[in-house]
């Protein structure tokens, strides 16, 4: 089960430590939202400028002394990346948790397919705006424009959710408007701390954009724990942990609004807690250890399905078409780690959604591994329709045969088109693609024609334990973590992973302490093969 962390509400709302130390806390209501006046449109030109505009009002203020600092979690987070690109007068400095660097890719359109988990936010959202303060809207004199602006506009967004789940609509796929409400993190010039969790919905951000951050040794930081979206900081605060959110913050502002020479600037700059493992802080990502591997499908009679060695036979093998069940990973993620509360089946064991998987596993570790990085799924399949999905789940299998999730992808096969110059590569093996997702990559899906796809797994750093195994579990469905638009479920039919020696399927990914047996070998020639 995950709970809110300590030090997390003063994180998300005021933090009572900034303000004992001489700092004043002013949280805002974007445009449209809460008890704020006009039409509610997320990260727009409007809402951008509002940012501007905000902060020189603060910055006026007499008790104000010009230092500036953003800080939020989530939206908030992402508004305070977005505003900082913009480069206002008087920031020094930023404290994001759970920000996403591209929040309709990860969030709204995983793998080219709607999410409900956007649907419901903006749902809720809309919810919350009737809620405003009124005494504030009576004091500031605003209330009659509040409620002209909600009733000329009672909902935002929203039917615009419910047209791409149920029509072809542009903004299906992700298009320039999107891409202008995207933080510019190159253009950051202040010293940014980035917090994640391994299952939160922006876990892919974390390291993409550390990474892009142009900022010397020191001004960046990022920290990723085992938290879902509502409850990052978890296990801070404990003996060989982080400090709690809240002192992380307040170290990190007295370090760069007041100059206080504090070794918070000294930090990691990489801080991670393992799963399966202990936090850990260094210089760089993956671990500088870790090597390039490859672990195939096979059709193998026996457990070992997943092995070094390339598979010798061809099969034809169908994914399960039922929906999956509720009692999975991709529930807990979308949920935020709500769902957590009813249990492991919930979170921390897999097994229930895989029985509507096809899975693939190894033999039993003989020494612990360390999985860190990103990681390629290459399939080889068919498709009976005219487009096909697929959703994947990296787990850890126990002695006892529990899977628990390590991390995930998603991919609708007519998306599968790479951006080869924005993908992520590691000794020139494709461990990262980056498929465009737009209108114009939409590529044909020919049915009964093989073809191969490049599923993007997230990034993450797991501990596999000597005994352990480890699983990849494919999918026709990842609900509730994807839901197919009509247009799309319309063109779905039945699917297939294709084993075939000449195209082999394969996971492509990064670790550190991983034995390759004598006997086995990531390059077998097929038979008939030259050399073979």
């Amino acid at each position: 089960m995950h709970t809110p962390a300590g030090g997390l509400f003063d994180v998300l709302a005021a933090n009572r430590t900034l303000v004992k130390r001489g700092y004043a806390y002013l949280m805002v209501d974007v445009r449209g939202t809460g008890s704020s006046t006009g039409r509610w449109d997320f990260f727009s030109a409007n809402e951008q400028h509002d940012y501007l505009e905000v902060l020189r009002w603060a910055r006026e203020q007499p008790w104000c002394n010009g230092q500036l600092a953003l800080t939020g979690i989530s939206y908030n987070a992402i508004a305070a990346l977005v505003a900082a690109g913009l480069r206002p007068e008087g920031l020094e400095a930023v404290f994001a948790v759970e920000a996403g660097e591209n929040p309709i890719r990860e969030l709204g359109l995983t793998g080219g397919v709607p999410s409900p988990g956007m649907a419901a936010w903006i749902a809720a959202v809309n919810g919350f705006k009737w809620v405003p303060a009124v005494g504030g809207l009576l004091a500031g004199g605003t209330l009659w424009q509040y409620l002209r602006d909600r009733l000329t506009e009672p909902v935002s967004w929203l039917g615009r959710a419910l047209t791409i789940a149920l029509t072809e609509h542009p903004d299906g796929y992700l298009n320039p408007t999107y891409a202008a409400k995207l933080p510019r993190l190159e253009r950051i010039q202040v010293p940014t701390w980035l917090h994640g969790g391994w299952h939160d919905v922006y876990n892919r951000s974390n390291f993409r954009m550390y990474e892009r951050l142009s900022l010397p040794e020191g001004h960046k930081q990022v920290v990723v724990d085992e938290s879902y979206h509502v409850t990052p900081g978890r296990g801070h605060g404990a003996a060989g942990a982080p400090q709690r959110l809240d002192e992380l913050q307040c170290a990190w502002f007295d370090r760069w609004l007041k100059g206080i020479d504090n070794g918070i600037d000294r930090y990691g700059p990489i801080t991670v807690r393992q799963l399966g493992g202990e936090w850990v802080s260094r210089d760089r990502f993956p671990h500088p250890a870790a090597k390039l591997h490859r672990l195939y499908l096979t059709n193998a009679k026996s457990d070992a399905t997943l092995a070094f060695s390339r598979t010798l036979e061809r099969a034809r093998i169908p994914l399960p078409q039922q929906r999956p069940s509720l009692a999975s990973n991709n529930t807990a993620v979308i949920s935020m780690g709500i769902s957590t509360l009813f249990g492991t089946r919930y979170g921390a064991d897999d097994r229930d959604a895989e029985t509507t998987a096809v899975t693939f596993t190894t033999a039993s570790f003989a020494s612990d591994v360390i999985l860190s990085g990103p990681m390629n799924l290459r399939l080889r399949v068919e498709a009976d329709g005219t487009d096909a999905f697929w959703s994947v789940t990296v787990t850890d299998v126990g002695p006892d045969d529990a899977s628990a999730a390590i991390t995930r992808g998603a991919l609708l096969s007519s998306l599968r088109a790479i951006d080869e110059a924005e993908s992520g590569y590691f000794d020139g093996e494709l461990v990262a693609p980056e498929h465009p997702l737009t209108a114009e990559s939409v590529l044909p899906v020919t049915p009964g024609e093989p073809f191969d796809v490049d599923i993007e797994i997230n990034p993450t750093e797991a501990v596999v334990r000597a005994g352990h195994r480890l699983r990849i579990a494919v999918g026709a469905s990842g609900f509730p973590r994807h839901a197919l638009s009509l247009p799309q479920r319309r063109k779905v039919k039945g699917q297939y992973i294709i084993l075939d020696p000449w195209h082999p399927s394969y996971l492509a990914f990064t670790a550190v302490g991983l034995r390759v047996p004598e006997s086995g070998t990531s390059e077998v020639s097929p038979p008939g093969a030259p050399g073979s």
